[in-house]
């Protein structure tokens, strides 16, 4: 019984490790689709975010000031997306899929213009497990803080009145390119914190692939949590659950292969189970064009 318990706590354990970079990027799909902007690009926002911690971690010594500069690179991408899917009315998707690229193939060069060699970086200061919990901690936090944001103030009503109906917002008087954008910005920095766990406290390097569709599994967590913060947190800590469970079932067997895409089938079976029966925001995805741009 004592051995069910200790791997029952060592599962958990190993279920809010794995949850955690989920949560943030989830977190910062929600505020970004809950003011319209479909943000297809977590997964390279959360390649940033890691990249650039590692950069100024190892160049510093510090893993604070790496995690502040993973922020803001996060930021920086977001706002590119942000400029482009509400200034330019480009389409989402395909901005959101080219920033990955992009994101991507940046870390992959810069791993030979910084470190001179492919694939991984050196090691670099980490948080240790006393910031891996820290983080940890202020995911679940930051859930919980987004929530009465979005719910509670007079800046959640504007950013979830933009995602619902852009025109009526800006007839009271708000701007839903602004509101948008700023959005956009602030979801990226909450989701570089994904990346920033993964590289600094998780591990302490950046690699090539290290984020592992992981922001493609936290935009399945924003719809399968129904765009809301505590609802993509559950379905973080939900596929964190199944991510974990591969490598406890990898000791009875089990081929591994099957054991890796575990996490990946869980997010297609939740939101196949899920197909029709929920809404997004009615604005979602639609980019704004104000009326006085449209007259010209």
């Amino acid at each position: 019984m004592s051995a069910l318990v200790a791997a029952l706590i060592a599962l958990a354990g190993l279920t809010l490790i794995k949850a955690t970079p989920l949560i943030f990027a989830a977190l910062g799909g929600v505020l970004s689709e809950r003011s319209g902007v479909v943000n297809i690009g977590l997964e390279g926002i959360m390649i940033g975010g890691a990249f650039t911690a590692v950069c100024v971690s190892g160049a510093t010594g510090s893993p604070l000031l790496g995690a502040i500069a993973g922020i803001f690179a996060g930021a920086a991408l977001a706002a590119l997306l942000a400029f482009v899917a509400t200034r330019l009315a480009f389409d989402q998707i395909v901005a959101g899929t080219g920033l990955n690229i992009v994101a991507l193939g940046g870390a992959a060069f810069g791993l030979v213009l910084v470190y001179g060699q492919p694939g991984a970086s050196h090691e670099v200061p980490a948080f240790g497990k006393t910031g891996e919990a820290v983080l940890t901690v202020l995911a679940l936090v930051l859930a919980g803080a987004l929530s009465l944001f979005l719910n509670r103030t007079p800046w959640g009503l504007r950013i979830r009145a933009c995602g619902e109906n852009p025109r009526a917002a800006a007839s009271a008087g708000i701007d839903p390119l602004q509101t948008r954008f700023w959005s956009v910005v602030a979801g990226g920095a909450i989701a570089s914190l994904g990346g920033v766990y993964l590289a600094l406290a998780e591990l302490d390097l950046y690699s090539d692939g290290m984020t592992a569709g992981r922001g493609f599994i936290a935009l399945a967590a924003v719809i399968f949590g129904r765009w809301t913060p505590f609802g993509a947190t559950g379905a973080a800590l939900f596929f964190g659950f199944f991510s974990a469970l591969q490598y406890t079932l990898q000791r009875v067997g089990i081929p591994s292969e099957l054991m890796q895409a575990l996490p990946y089938l869980a997010a297609l079976v939740a939101l196949a189970g899920l197909a029709g029966r929920v809404r997004a925001p009615a604005s979602d995805g639609i980019p704004y064009v104000a009326e006085a741009v449209r007259s010209r």
